[in-house]
């Protein structure tokens, strides 16, 4: 990164402060420049998400290299949340630091750059950032690393169950699930928590195991969850859990081997 890029970053973060920057660096022809982009989260100053629209235009213009993001008033250090997205994305990340002195004077300070290595977050203890590590997510990556079943991704915004959108009802039939009234290792548990729609999702540990991190004590008839603005847990199902929960869902790979099995008995 030259010096003009790394201006045109800082430029850019002190500007959108005490919100989170985001841009892209592209290699436009022979030439390397940063495309400042929109930061269209719900909650700006702790979080970003780039705008769809603005990736896709970026695109047409280069090839993408990296992905810039600020941390006002907080270390470049890169969070869970970020190390789980650079992931995703495939591309190295750089991490801008931004403060406001004592004076009032926002000034850049430390650029952290990281890389995809492989990093998984664990299903227990993961801290809350919603669209990267909520309760779809960790429904989404107990299936994809327990169970060997990939479900896909699904863009989601922030508080979409306020704004006309029924994501669980919309994709749990497509998904492969269907609704049961006994509940299975693995089933998922749909909750409506103080919305008009359902919510909040978790797994159901009829063994209270998780094979993929074996160092947890068993917590059998439990559910594993992710609650909004809290890390992810195992916790009993019953009381509370049991009196907001709406609907349960089963995998058809898990119904077809179950038929199998007792056809072959």
């Amino acid at each position: 990164m030259n010096k003009a890029i790394l201006k045109a970053i800082c430029r850019h973060a002190i500007a959108q402060y005490p919100s989170e920057c985001c841009g892209l660096l592209i290699r436009d022809g022979r030439k390397t420049r940063y495309v400042p982009c929109r930061n269209v989260a719900t909650t700006p100053s702790e979080h970003f998400r780039l705008a769809p629209q603005d990736y896709a235009a970026a695109e047409e213009c280069g090839e993408i290299l990296a992905v810039v993001h600020s941390h006002p008033d907080y270390p470049a250090t890169a969070s869970e949340a970020d190390r789980v997205s650079c992931e995703a994305s495939g591309l190295p990340w750089h991490i801008l630091e931004v403060r406001k002195d004592d004076e009032g004077q926002v000034y850049a300070g430390e650029l952290v750059t990281i890389t995809p290595t492989g990093y998984q977050a664990p299903l227990i203890g993961r801290a809350f950032a919603h669209g990267v590590h909520d309760c779809l997510s960790i429904i989404l990556d107990y299936y994809r690393w327990e169970m060997g079943i990939e479900l896909g991704n699904y863009q989601r915004e922030d508080g979409w169950w306020d704004k006309g959108a029924n994501l669980y009802l919309e994709n749990l039939p497509s998904a492969g699930f269907v609704p049961v009234s006994q509940l299975q290792q693995g089933d998922v548990v749909l909750m409506q928590i103080r919305s008009p729609v359902p919510n909040h999702a978790a797994v159901y540990l009829e063994d209270g195991v998780l094979k993929t991190e074996p160092g947890h004590f068993p917590a059998p008839g439990s559910i594993l969850h992710h609650l909004y603005g809290r890390d992810s847990r195992r916790d009993t199902y019953g009381g509370y859990w049991g009196e907001v929960t709406v609907s349960c869902w089963r995998h058809r790979s898990k119904i077809l081997t179950q038929a199998v099995t007792l056809t072959n008995q």
